[in-house]
């Protein structure tokens, strides 16, 4: 019996996704199950952060081939997933960073729902207005803000070293990549980069910024790279070595 959902469509629709929960490793994650007319056998892929799953499958596929395929790498599922950080959830008392230095979160509800910046003796915090159950999204709001005004700029200075144009700038919570470029100059980041120290942020924004010039990963485009950013090799590795924790950080 095939899936009921995945019926034959034309390739200018999107792809056919059913969207369920699965158990591993002692966590419920949301599992996404995608047909792709180009897949010729099952993916399993973990979310950056392990935020969720995902099983992309060829058209047509029966629902229990899709089981035993879970089945099958329930270990490798636990194996990998025990590798991923614990996902904080954003609350009053935890740190959360801020430019790569960690702020105590502090809750004061008798004021409007605003966040601020400040310190006492025990460090940096990040002092967060209004109701509690707002707090998250808040806080989430005000890395948004910070990442708008950072990057812009930061393209504006790097676009006019290479001497191209974006034409439009748009900022997402994604979990598969930090940033990306199109062909027509739409450049894209996640806001979680502002939880990076400022070298990695600038990283990113002149990697995003060289493919308007270079849209490939060959020697040309990481020379590019090394010129708006010298500090490369060290922030490539930096991200990749800790941007699946700041991936994890739960702002639901």
């Amino acid at each position: 019996m095939s899936f009921g959902f995945f019926r034959n469509l034309t390739k200018a629709r999107p792809a056919p996704v059913v969207e369920r929960e699965h158990c591993v490793a002692g966590r419920t994650l949301p599992l996404k199950i995608v047909e792709s007319d180009r897949a010729r056998r099952l993916t399993l892929r973990i979310d950056s952060g392990g935020r969720g799953l995902r099983i992309t499958v060829p058209p047509g596929l029966r629902r229990g081939e899709v089981e035993k395929f879970l089945e099958r790498h329930q270990d490798w599922l636990e194996q990998r997933l025990a590798k991923v950080p614990n996902r904080p959830q954003v609350r009053p008392g935890i740190k959360i960073p801020v430019r790569g230095v960690p702020h105590r979160i502090v809750h004061e509800p008798s004021k409007r729902g605003t966040v601020m910046l400040s310190r006492d003796e025990r460090g940096p915090l990040m002092i967060v207005h209004g109701d509690r159950v707002h707090l998250p999204r808040r806080i989430a709001d005000f890395l948004k803000r910070e990442a708008k005004r950072e990057i812009e700029a930061l393209v504006v200075k790097h676009t006019g070293a290479v001497g191209k144009r974006a034409k439009a700038i748009r900022f997402k919570d994604t979990s598969s990549r930090w940033g990306s470029c199109t062909s027509d100059g739409n450049l894209s980041f996640s806001w979680r980069i502002m939880m990076a120290p400022r070298p990695v942020i600038n990283y990113l924004v002149a990697h995003e910024v060289a493919h308007l010039k270079e849209m490939n990963h060959g020697p040309k485009f990481w020379k590019l790279c090394e010129q708006l950013c010298p500090e490369t090799e060290r922030c490539k590795d930096w991200l990749k070595r800790n941007g699946g924790a700041l991936q994890a950080i739960m702002f639901e």
